[in-house]
């Protein structure tokens, strides 16, 4: 069994290192000015998610080999923090997937989980029945204060939230900080999200978007990571880069990616007591049933069928079930 996909080796980040495989393996090669060439064998069957960031090249036999492993591999902006490309292996298990269209195909359930989505966002509790449109409106009051109180915090005046791009460069640098650090935060859900095999484009808040679902998943956290961030950096000359600079390296700190996933996992199995147990890839494509939900594939059901239709056509044929 592979490692399922929020284990602690799910993710791994390289960049300015050519990726190449060996006979003995998949190594990750630096050289030196020197011309010294360094190698870094990567443990290639106890990764989910390899994360490719700027300066990186790999050769077709070593993602042959991660798609063999069942690795999806990410090919992202500096430290993770875009999503450009990705490859998913074929043997990645459409588990989350399936439960996400589940719960989104269906209004009642996609507006539990849409009220979930909510629910988290707020440190006070809130009685389950409260209506969506509440919700929203509990939700952008709870944003307004928050900008309030940093405002208030880093002694700013009053702030409001701004996004132009026709105008990019006449915004305040909250604002240029506040954008350039929810970018960093899509693209990091983007990842997560392809690792796990889920449709970026379903989303349960959000919708009309190929980004949808990363939008309604980035929420959850702008209120705890990106936002302060982008306050802390109202005196900055270069508030853009510095908050991509900061938020790549906090996430050491955040340890973002795991929880990324344990979050989604919940969102969309909540009557699961261990959702994260069976997150791994598998092996075998399995066959859809509408009264059993699947059965194996690999197997010819020919004299199956037959044996059915001879009952159903016969009402005094013999048990087939007996035959020799």
């Amino acid at each position: 069994m592979l490692p399922r996909v929020g284990d602690s080796l799910s993710f791994l980040y390289a960049d300015i290192v050519r990726i190449v495989q060996d006979d003995t393996g998949v190594c990750a090669e630096t050289t030196s000015k020197d011309g010294e060439i360094t190698r870094v064998y990567l443990p290639t069957s106890a990764l989910s998610c390899l994360l490719l960031g700027p300066g990186t090249s790999i050769t077709q036999p070593a993602l042959t080999t991660f798609a063999r492993h069942g690795t999806t591999v990410v090919c992202t902006g500096s430290g993770g923090v875009r999503c450009y490309s990705a490859t998913t292996s074929d043997a990645l298990t459409t588990r989350w997937l399936e439960h996400q269209v589940r719960q989104w195909s269906d209004p009642e359930r996609r507006l539990a989980v849409a009220r979930q989505m909510y629910l988290s966002r707020f440190n006070i509790a809130v009685h389950p029945a409260t209506k969506l449109e509440q919700l929203r409106g509990l939700e952008g009051q709870r944003v307004k204060a928050l900008y309030k109180a940093l405002a208030q915090q880093h002694r700013i005046g009053r702030f409001r939230r701004a996004y132009d791009p026709a105008a990019w460069s006449e915004q305040d640098p909250v604002n240029l900080a506040l954008s350039s650090a929810n970018t960093c935060l899509y693209g990091i859900v983007h990842a997560a999200l392809n690792a796990l095999g889920c449709s970026p484009a379903l989303g349960f808040v959000h919708q009309g978007k190929q980004h949808a679902f990363v939008y309604d998943i980035a929420d959850l956290y702008k209120a705890e990571l990106t936002i302060p961030l982008a306050f802390s950096l109202h005196n900055s000359a270069y508030p853009e880069a510095m908050a991509r600079r900061s938020f790549r390296e906090g996430l050491r700190l955040y340890k973002l990616l795991p929880r990324i996933v344990r979050d989604v996992q919940r969102l969309l199995a909540p009557d699961e007591t261990d959702p994260l147990t069976d997150g791994h890839a598998v092996d075998l494509v399995d066959l859809w049933d509408p009264d059993v939900g699947s059965v194996p594939a690999g197997t010819n059901y020919a004299d199956y069928a037959t044996d059915n239709n001879t009952t159903e056509d016969n009402d005094h044929a013999p048990d087939l079930h007996h035959r020799s």
